[in-house]
């Protein structure tokens, strides 16, 4: 299956060492089966007047690699996100992550709920409406190194 990464460089050999802390679902290497969105995100790097480029990558998961997939925006999601958020390290039990983006519209729900604004029970039925966005994140370089091989690169213009 092919896999979108949207960076200011262009990689050769992607790591887990460039990583942020505090993500979504861990500190990793990102990547997502929807190139709209990978395209997307990369505008944020134009807009800094930086270029944005666009990695094509060739995702074959192994079975031997300790994977957690998120179906949905539910409760399960919901902690583990707010977990990492914080600072959290539970993300490092597996080596690749896949599960839903807290972008713009879940975001607020997530920060509201961290916050203690919204229980537990308001956050999931504000979550009940959204369409989970993609995201995989590689949290081990083995993984990267194992299930990645990229394919492509290009520059994103405008």
């Amino acid at each position: 299956m092919l896999v979108y990464h949207t960076s200011d460089v262009m990689l050769t050999a992607p790591d887990t060492v460039h990583s942020r802390r505090n993500l979504d679902i861990g500190k990793g290497f990102y990547t997502t089966r929807l190139k709209e969105q990978a395209v997307k995100y990369g505008e944020r790097f134009l807009v800094l007047g930086k270029d944005a480029y666009l990695h094509t990558f060739e995702y074959a998961p192994c079975l031997s690699m300790r994977i957690k997939i998120f179906d949905s925006y539910d409760e399960e999601w919901l902690r583990f996100v707010c977990s990492c958020r914080k600072g959290g390290t539970e993300y490092g039990q597996f080596d690749i992550i896949e599960g839903g983006v807290a972008n713009d519209k879940v975001y607020r729900t997530v920060d509201f709920f961290m916050a203690g604004i919204y229980t537990l029970e308001q956050a999931l039925q504000q979550l009940v409406y959204h369409k989970p966005n993609h995201q995989i994140c590689f949290i081990t370089q083995n993984a990267i190194d194992v299930c990645l091989r990229l394919s492509d690169c290009r520059k994103i213009n405008i």
